[in-house]
């Protein structure tokens, strides 16, 4: 089934001075133009396309990757604020995306960075989008296992932390005293579900992947020794500035990592750090 404002892997039918027809289905056919083939295509062939409708409502195809799909959430820049509304630089030569004024939650100026929601129109077929956002995350019950990956768009600091559309349809949570890495607004990350609140929203953690939190500390202490002579002078009594101006982790997790490392006989602990074995 051909999905409007998504990718479609779509097989050629005929090739044509200005194009290919690729078969849509149902007996009809999507033009792509021929600035879109970038490469030698024939009668037969499947190729990944773009699907989006032009300012006269027809299909078209393109080989184009848009900055959002529909059902995803995306930091845009507005191009142009026309009677019917702001339009977006959407990541395409020939088309940009429409935010109808009743879908800004300010006016939207031209140059201003908003963030909106990319969705179908069930009554246009027209892919447009909202800035208001909210009514579009948390829809669903999530559904994860602890320590599962999620992509996290940050869209707020709060004073406990960064709150984060997970997915395109969670609400989640960074805490500050979890952070131990450069984050900024705007950007999409790998995070770590912790668990589910009762409200349905998540608690993230962030890892490092230089330097991995979890169960990698225990190679990141290791290497340490080595480079320090087979000696850190860290204990449990240290103070969490120390071990992570040393470690880049927090306290908790130096503790549960030096556990393991004791228990597998690789350090010995003294009064003053930690020793290899």
């Amino acid at each position: 089934m051909l999905k409007i404002g998504q990718y479609n892997r779509l097989k050629a039918n005929r090739m044509v001075d200005f194009g290919a027809y690729l078969d849509a289905g149902d007996g009809k056919e999507i033009l792509m133009p021929g600035k879109y083939i970038e490469d030698e295509l024939k009668p037969g062939d499947e190729v990944d396309v773009f699907v989006y409708t032009d300012s006269e409502d027809r299909l078209v195809a393109t080989t184009e990757r848009p900055f959002a799909v529909v059902g995803e959430f995306a930091y845009l820049q507005v191009a142009e604020v026309t009677k019917v509304g702001a339009f977006l630089d959407w990541g395409l030569q020939a088309k940009q995306l429409l935010v109808p004024f009743s879908e800004q939650r300010q006016k939207m100026v031209e140059g201003g960075i908003y963030l909106v929601y990319v969705y179908l129109d069930d009554t246009t077929k027209r892919v447009v989008a909202s800035a208001k956002f909210e009514k579009f995350v948390g829809n669903v019950w999530p559904h994860y296992r602890p320590g599962q990956k999620a992509q996290a768009l940050l869209v707020q600091h709060t004073p406990i932390g960064y709150k984060c559309i997970v997915d395109n349809l969670h609400w989640g949570m960074i805490y500050d005293n979890e952070v131990f890495q450069p984050l900024a607004l705007e950007q999409t990350i790998t995070a770590y579900v912790k668990n589910i609140r009762q409200d349905g929203k998540l608690d993230l953690r962030v890892t490092d992947r230089a330097r991995a939190r979890t169960a990698d500390l225990s190679d990141v202490i290791m290497d340490a020794l080595e480079k320090n002579g087979g000696r850190l002078p860290l204990t449990d009594k240290s103070s969490p500035e120390e071990i992570q101006q040393a470690l880049q982790c927090s306290k908790r997790d130096f503790k549960k990592a030096v556990g393991k490392l004791y228990k597998e006989r690789k350090i010995a602990l003294s009064a003053d750090g930690i020793v290899k074995i």
